[in-house]
Parts: C-alpha cells; structure tokens; sequence
C-alpha cells in the first residue's frame, strides 16, 4: 500500500535506489532486493516511495553480478533509468555511479535502498523541507548494536560514526543512521569528490559527506523516522520481520475503514489488496495481489484470492480459489473446493463445491453443480465456455471448451458436453443405464467361495 506525500517545495526531485549488493546472506537464488514484502519486491516498493515523493528522475545503481535485478528496472523504468557499480567499492562510490545518469538535472536528490520495503514517501518527505545542506533520516534504536551513531549538537548534526569506530561516549547513543540522505544534487556529487577510502575496508563511504559539508560550513541535519519503517533486510529472518511489519500496517488500516475480521493476524494481504468497508474476512484468508474486493462481500475462511474482483453481496468459500481474471457479480456464491480462473459470473449465479471453472463466463442465476469442469485446455490453446443466464449444469459434468450452453438449458448429471447446448434444451451425454438381473449376488458368493479355499 503506497503512501502518498504532498511536496513542500516547488524545487525539482530526484531519487537514487542503491540495489547493487549482493545480498549473500539471503542465501537465496533470487536477488536480495527481488524478495517479495506484500507480494511485491522489495526494489519495487522503494520505487514506489520514489515516484510518490514526485520524484522526476529515478536511478537504481545495480551491480553486473545481478541481470536479473537489471532487467526488472529496466521493465519497470527503462533503460535510462539504470547506472552500474562496478567493482563494488562502497556506498559513496555507488552513489557516484549515478552521476552520469543523472546528467544535467538540477535540484534535490534523495539516497535511499532497495532492501528497505517499508520505507514510504511520509517517511522520506521531512528531508525536504529545507533545501539546503546534507540532510539524513535517523531513528531511535531499541539496540544501537553495529548501527552508524548519529552525533548531534542541538539540531545541528555533526557526524556520522560507525560503530566500529566509535567511542565509548559514541556507542552510548541511540539515534542511528538510516542511510537515508537528500542534498542539492550538485553540492552531493562535490561532496563525494572529495570522499577517500582510507578506512579498513578501503570502501568509499557515503556516510563521510556530513563531515566533509560541515568542514564547507554547509547545514549538516537529521530528522527522525520510525525504527520499524527504515529497517533493512539483509537475510530471510529479516525478511520475515519486514512482512509481519507490513502486514500489521495493512490489517491496522482495513479495521479502521470497516472491514470486519474476527481474527485479523491470521488475515493475509497484498500490496494493492482493495478491501471496501461492511466486508466481513473469516480467519485464515490470504489475498495474491490485484485483488478487490467490494463493501458487503463476504471471504470465509481458506480462500484464497488473487488477480480477481468480488463484488458486494457475493459470498467466497470456505476453501475457494479466485485466480486472475476471475470476476464475481453481486450476489455470487462461489463455495469450498471451487477454483475460479478468468472467468466472470454474472449477478447471483453459484457454484457451491467442488468445481473448476476456467476461461468462460456464467450468466446471472445459473447453477454449476459440483464437480463440474471447464475443459479449457487442449494441450496447446486456452478455449472459452458460455454458460448462459438462469441454466442448470448438473453435478459431476465435463463441458468441453468451446462450448456454449444456452439461457435457461439443462445439462444432465454426469455429461461430457462437446456441443452447444441450445435455450431452453436438455443436454445429455452419457451411456444408458443398464442392468443385469442377480449378477451382484452371484459374483459375491464366487469370490467369498474363492477366498475361503485361500
């Protein structure tokens, strides 16, 4: 759920994204900053915060050991929007590879990370309420530990130390660095000039500039975030921290405009999740992203539901399945053990169990009786079925896409239907019955007889 912030000065913006590290300690195929808080990427969720602050250029420095993490910009922003740390040689000097990207833009510039998903434009907007000088977001550390301190005379901050490197006197402060920095674009890169790797790691630290704009006689300030919003992730413990976090804010917000859950931290959402007021959400529902879901609705318990609208008065689950694509009118009933896959269900249609329905659409009032398959896959194309208004589709039924059966038809328990259907018409596709007088009894009393002689 992004977070909008209102700019309070006219003076353009720009965000540089640092998503170049390697993120070993995630012990994981997939890139550090790829890793999903709310159904989306951590990288993504930054970005977000970007283009709510208004940001009008955004630059994420990526490394070359990760294509992957290129590739995602680049479908997200474009080619332009891409600068690479190679060799990585700190956060200073991954900074600087924005520089060129940037080319002549003019105005303020935030630094902020692509493993910090909980950080919003709210939480950035405070760094630009003045425009001059190094300004850097700081928080109250419930354990400092290896955290950079923040050492501050008055408001005025006047350095940055790492713990490593600090004194006793140092190490007893609780305000820390976030990481998180905004300056005028062209005193930033000045600055940067200037920053030596002379240090143990031979890196190139960002976190030098304050001292180095306050030997300029440049404002040097910190303003405070919340700890829990700029918090890193940097392994999968973390990571589990950051969706808890994330979700407690998404079931915080759901309660206060009206939806009704009785056990809300057994309640899953996305991102995006949209959720109206009067929904009532059973215990242990989980919500993919691109769902929406309209006031009134009811989602019981074990559903799960992505890529799919509800709308008010329809009823999902127990135990259903909403895919992409599906669309459920008002009045829907859609019960335990239904799997719904771009498909639309007009107004007060139902299928109560035990169905598939995938890539067609269900007139208002029909009835899918249980064990009823969309067949909509012949192994090389998607096809779609039309169950028109007010029919009967009987139980244990396989209608065979693409297939159309019409308003007000019937389609027999147990059919294969591989036609149309016309208005109005029965439907039947199953053998006759028959039946062969005694002949239960007689094979019974065979196979006791041979089961007895061993």
């Amino acid at each position: 759920m992004t977070t909008h912030a209102e700019p309070r000065s006219s003076e353009a913006r720009a965000a540089i994204i640092l998503a170049a590290g390697q993120g070993t300690r995630m012990k994981s195929p997939l890139p550090k900053v790829l890793h999903p808080v709310g159904g989306r990427a951590m990288l993504d969720h930054a970005i977000d915060a970007a283009e709510a602050l208004g940001c009008e250029r955004i630059v994420v420095v990526v490394g070359s050991h990760s294509p992957e993490v290129r590739a995602h910009v680049v479908a997200r922003l474009g080619e332009d929007a891409i600068a690479v740390q190679d060799p990585p040689l700190g956060t200073g000097h991954a900074v600087r590879a924005a520089e060129a990207v940037l080319g002549d833009f003019v105005g303020q510039v935030v630094i902020t990370y692509g493993d910090v998903p909980l950080l919003r434009a709210a939480d950035i907007e405070p760094v630009f309420a003045q425009t001059e000088g190094v300004r850097v977001i700081g928080f109250e550390a419930r354990d400092p530990g290896a955290y950079g301190r923040l050492v501050m005379d008055g408001e005025t901050l006047t350095a940055i130390t790492e713990a490593k490197e600090a004194s006793a006197e140092v190490l007893a402060i609780t305000a820390c660095n976030s990481g998180v920095m905004a300056a005028p674009i062209g005193l930033l890169f000045e600055l940067l000039a200037e920053v030596k790797n002379e240090n143990a790691k031979g890196e190139y630290y960002l976190t030098d500039v304050v001292e180095l704009a306050r030997g300029r006689g440049a404002p040097t300030r910190a303003v405070m975030a919340d700890e829990d919003a700029v918090m890193g992730v940097n392994a999968q413990g973390e990571l589990a921290v950051a969706e808890a976090l994330f979700q407690k804010v998404q079931r915080e917000t759901f309660l206060a405009a009206g939806v009704t859950m009785a056990a809300p931290d057994t309640v899953h959402f996305s991102w995006d999740t949209e959720v109206g007021g009067g929904t009532t959400i059973e215990p242990y529902v989980v919500f993919g992203p691109g769902a929406k879901i309209a006031p009134g609705a009811r989602i019981r318990s074990f559903s799960h539901i992505e890529g799919a609208t509800v709308a008010g008065g329809a009823e999902v689950g127990p135990y259903a399945r909403l895919r992409p694509g599906a669309k459920l009118a008002e009045g829907v009933k859609v019960g335990n053990f239904v799997e719904v896959k771009n498909v639309s269900m007009a107004a007060g249609a139902k299928a109560n169990h035990l169905a598939y329905l995938g890539d067609g659409e269900v007139g208002a009032k029909a009835n899918i009786g249980a064990g009823t398959i969309f067949c909509n896959y012949d192994g090389f194309f998607k096809h779609r079925t039309t169950v028109g208004e007010g029919a009967f589709v009987g139980s244990n039924t396989s209608l065979v896409a693409p297939v159309t059966i019409g308003a007000g038809a019937m389609v027999g328990s147990g059919s294969v239907i591989t036609s149309d259907v016309a208005p109005g018409d029965l439907g039947l596709a199953r053998a006759p019955q028959t039946a062969k007088a005694g002949w239960a009894a007689k094979f019974m009393e065979m196979m006791r007889a041979k089961k007895a002689r061993g």
